[in-house]
């Protein structure tokens, strides 16, 4: 693959992966990777993000799940979750190692049996689950340039910092998650609703099948015991505040900033 970048030397897959992970690290923004390489796409994007998180494997992490970003009649984005990243109920957030913020309530599940790919359906995806949790999951980019591509958010990790799931898991049987709304209260207690087939346009189960789809074809599954994000988009966080998720079937869930 020929990728140009804009400086003399073309930096490794490994030395960007450092360079975001360092970002993270020093809270700094940085530009845009597609700013500077005209040739970003998935497959470099996802191979970024796969060295970044052996970085972090080495440096202590444990892989504990993924993020599954839905996007309208596109497949998923996927993002990795490691145990660095979840917090318990008496947790406050870490605001001072965040720059700028958001949050978004999320499907958590956690999987009961292995799921690999390809071919996996909906069916198949939601009888691999043990429990079904309400979550909130914080997100903060490393970018200055909020035009980046969805490749730049694949580097990134999809901007995935924090998450934290419901005291109470539910059995999937009889839960009818197409119909799943989640309404955010953030600082002002005013309520986003969030419907989680508004932008999937599908059933959750949907997004989880094609999570495992798109792992199985860069040599990956869904682990026994992992747990699986599915969300939308964030809005602001604003710090100091206390944030609580109100689910329609899964009951609440609140972080403390």
């Amino acid at each position: 693959m020929n990728i140009e970048f804009s400086t003399v030397i073309q930096p490794t897959v490994d030395s960007i992966a450092e360079r975001l992970l360092s970002a993270q690290a020093k809270k700094q923004r940085m530009p845009s990777l597609s700013a500077e390489c005209r040739d970003l796409n998935f497959d470099l994007a996802y191979r970024i993000q796969d060295e970044a998180l052996s970085q972090r494997i080495e440096r202590g992490e444990h892989v504990v799940g993924i993020k599954v970003q839905s996007r309208s009649s596109v497949t998923p984005l996927t993002g990795w979750l490691t145990d660095a990243m979840a917090l318990r109920t008496s947790d406050h957030l870490p605001t001072e190692l965040l720059v700028d913020p958001g949050v978004e309530p999320v499907i958590a599940f956690v999987t009961g049996r292995r799921l690999c790919g390809p071919g996996v359906t909906a069916a198949a995806a939601l009888a691999a689950v043990d429990l079904v949790f309400a979550g909130l999951e914080v997100t903060d980019s490393r970018y200055s340039d909020r035009r980046c591509t969805a490749p730049d958010l694949v580097a990134d990790n999809l901007s995935s910092s924090y998450y934290l799931t419901g005291p109470v898991g539910f059995a999937p049987a009889g839960l009818d998650l197409s119909r799943e709304e989640a309404g955010i209260t953030v600082a002002t207690g005013a309520a986003t609703v969030t419907r989680f087939d508004a932008v999937a346009r599908s059933h959750p189960g949907e997004a989880l099948a094609a999570a495992a789809n798109c792992l199985a074809r860069r040599g990956h599954a869904i682990e026994v015991g992992w747990t699986v994000l599915v969300g939308t988009a964030p809005v602001p966080l604003p710090v100091g505040f206390p944030v609580t998720a109100r689910f329609s079937s899964l009951r609440s869930v609140t972080l403390a900033c």
